[in-house]
């Protein structure tokens, strides 16, 4: 009999999880505003920029997966290249935060161009590993599905911390010492000291500083899943390559219905997270708005996390999976829904955004354990279906996929932004016109709402892995 995971090698493993989405959070959620609204890039360049880098990954996954597939070593296949990725990502986490001084704006470009790509592609090195090594340390059944259930939790609640206190954090430290304002400005060519230029430079002194923090942490949370996982010799890794990838999801009309699904869903909500700030910072205004931006996000984390860990098992309890599912996208309907009526009245306090936030968040938090949960259900369909189990193929899409919808909707955002001509940092809050305001408005919420309901559409017609049809595979 095998032996059981202790609780530190559980722990040890969540916490890599922490690590490595704090990091992709932190770039997810923040490039854009860093290198569009503080530094000056067209937003259409950046958008897309993070839109050609995902698209690269669609080959740069199975290449790193075959990589790991073939390498051997003592200290195994997977923790080898999980410490090699997460020593390089940590590294150009950091240059991405971190523009060289006297850069002209066609440079500036360039620049964010190479190092995000290298960024994702070094990201990828870790993060391919870290998933694909959890059949090397636990047993088949209720164990790994634990393992891994727990690691999606630990891994949002990573992505939740990034969100709470990024905001929070930034001015602070960027406003430590007035000799690192001063040569910041310097850095830049600056002359011409105002108010708002001091801000931006303070936020560009912050986002380096938090790129450090978050890079530290980074390589503590993966030294002890490195130290403290110890793979199993007997294991071994099937690599994808990308045209498996795309038989298997032709082959498998179940697994093509849950990427499509997911890749709806999370477009959706990193629309929302990537124009959020600029919500908060043009529309919702005033002097305090980074303060109600942090304190929005607070809740938002607080929801999001607490919904994953506790409420997703209290509801579980009353509804099947599939239910859920479209109870948890109808949620997030209503809660943009309520987000728009709130936008046009005279908003004055941040806490009547926690409404609508309540939905959006926990709806959030619900869709993402159950999306990792309907796709392993499509590995079962696809064996029965095409006597082929596609396991490790299938898998190997949801990074992708997660990436593609990040990339889209980093640049939905960026034309949105380009469009109504929002986030100059030539200018200040207050010039940013009624029509701009709105148009935010309309594409912060009517595209993820129309994203959301095609999804739930395709889901609720197309996808047929009920309770009782498992258990009729798992006899088969």
């Amino acid at each position: 009999m095998e032996k059981k995971l202790s609780i530190m090698e559980k722990i040890s493993y969540g916490a890599g999880a922490v690590g490595k989405d704090m990091v992709y959070a932190l770039t997810a959620t923040y490039v854009l505003y860093y290198y569009q609204d503080l530094l000056g890039i067209n937003p259409v360049y950046m958008g897309v920029i993070l839109l050609a880098a995902r698209v690269f990954d669609a080959f740069n996954d199975p290449i790193m997966g075959i990589i790991v597939a073939k390498t051997k070593t003592r200290f195994g296949r997977f923790r080898p290249w999980l410490l090699i990725g997460t020593l390089l990502n940590s590294v150009f986490l950091i240059l991405l935060f971190a523009v060289p001084a006297g850069v002209n704006a066609g440079g500036l470009v360039a620049y964010a161009a190479v190092i995000y790509i290298m960024w994702g592609t070094t990201y990828t090195m870790m993060d391919i590993p870290y998933w694909s090594m959890v059949p090397a340390f636990t047993d088949v059944g209720k164990e790994r599905e634990n393992v891994s259930a727990m690691a999606r939790s630990c891994a949002g609640a990573g992505s939740a911390l990034i969100q709470i206190f990024t905001m929070m954090i930034v001015p602070a430290i960027g406003a430590i010492g007035l000799d690192a304002t001063k040569s910041a400005m310097d850095r830049f060519g600056v002359t011409e000291v105002t108010d708002k230029l001091v801000t931006t430079v303070t936020e560009i002194n912050g986002f380096f500083w938090i790129a450090v923090i978050v890079a530290v942490i980074f390589l503590v949370t993966t030294l002890m899943t490195c130290i403290n996982i110890k793979e199993k010799s007997t294991v071994e890794m099937e690599a994808a390559s990308v045209g498996q990838m795309f038989k298997a999801l032709i082959s498998n009309d179940q697994a093509m219905v849950v990427v499509v699904t997911i890749v709806l869903v999370n477009t959706a909500f990193y629309i929302t997270s990537n124009l959020v700030i600029y919500f908060f910072k043009y529309d919702f205004g005033g002097n305090d708005w980074n303060s109600n931006y942090t304190l929005f996000n607070m809740f938002g984390g607080a929801v999001q996390i607490l919904s994953m860990m506790i409420l997703f098992p209290i509801l579980r309890k009353f509804f099947n999976l599939i239910k859920l599912f479209k109870i948890s996208l109808l949620m997030s309907i209503v809660g943009y829904g309520t987000l728009l009526l709130i936008a046009f009245t005279a908003m004055n306090n941040v806490f009547i955004l926690f409404v609508p936030g309540l939905f959006i968040f926990a709806a959030n938090g619900l869709l993402t354990v159950m999306t990792t949960v309907f796709l392993a259900n499509t590995v079962d369909y696809g064996e029965v279906k095409n006597g082929r189990r596609d396991e490790s193929v299938i898998f190997s899409m949801q990074t992708f996929v997660v990436k593609l919808a990040s990339g889209v909707a980093a640049l939905v955002a960026s034309i949105a932004l380009a469009v109504f001509n929002i986030s100059d940092v030539t200018e200040a809050a207050e010039s940013v016109g009624s029509g701009s305001v709105i148009g935010l408005r309309l594409v912060m919420v009517i595209v993820p709402v129309v994203g959301l309901f095609i999804a739930l559409f395709v889901f609720g017609k197309k996808y047929i892995l009920t309770d009782e049809k498992l258990k009729e595979l798992t006899k088969k």
